[in-house]
């Protein structure tokens, strides 16, 4: 039997302090692995150096194996800025913001350009982005309506568009899978850079041994 093939895929997620990114990023995908501690030395090292933290989920999608490196701001997003070396190489960008909070939702727009000028990619309107409107569990608390988002999406390329609750787990593995397939018909044909060989090589040698954190 043919070994699946492997696709390891840099996704960004950028938006407001609070809107709930790394319960996003944390929450637990069925199926998949969630390597955090296989990665802590690295993952300390990009929050010291860039101000920047990453998980990775593994999934089968069709014949790959596809690992998810989801980086995260660590709570530096009063920077902004984050420098290049936080977004390079991204193959797809998750903006998130609060459909309880106005605001965060006001600034997509400063971080959709950031994304774009910082990570420069070479089609800016083919890049795969997606949106994340985040706790949806809030009720009446509700301050910017499905519709309103939808149009901003319509106005940016028609990109998709996911309501979520990360305390609930609703639609979470839903938006995440698409994540997933779009960053992979986006996919990169140069090869990663070297910290994602020596990060690919790790996922390696655990599957190899059988473990892992499954968390």
């Amino acid at each position: 039997m043919n070994k699946p093939r492997r696709a390891l895929l840099k996704v960004i997620v950028l938006g407001d302090s609070g809107v709930g990114k790394t319960s996003l990023m944390n929450h637990q995908l069925p199926g998949t692995k969630l390597f955090r501690y296989v990665y802590k030395k690295f993952s300390q090292q990009y929050k010291a150096t860039i101000g920047a933290d990453f998980v990775t989920k593994e999934l089968q999608i069709d014949d790959k194996l596809v690992t998810l490196q989801i980086w995260d701001t660590a709570g530096q997003e009063r920077f902004q800025s984050l420098g290049s070396a936080f977004y390079r190489g991204a193959d797809c960008c998750v903006l998130v913001y609060d459909v309880n909070v106005q605001k965060s939702f006001e600034t997509l727009n400063n971080w959709h350009e950031e994304f774009v000028k910082q990570a420069d990619p070479a089609d800016p309107d083919a890049f795969p982005f997606i949106l994340f409107g985040n706790k949806i569990d809030g009720g009446s608390s509700r301050m910017v309506s499905e519709k309103k988002a939808r149009e901003w999406c319509a106005s940016r390329g028609d990109i998709p568009y996911f309501e979520t609750s990360a305390k609930e787990g609703y639609n979470v593995n839903e938006a995440f899978l698409c994540v997933a397939k779009m960053a992979l018909e986006g996919e990169h044909e140069q090869q990663n850079d070297l910290y994602f060989q020596g990060i690919s090589e790790t996922v390696s040698e655990v599957e190899q041994r059988g473990g892992g954190c499954a968390c």
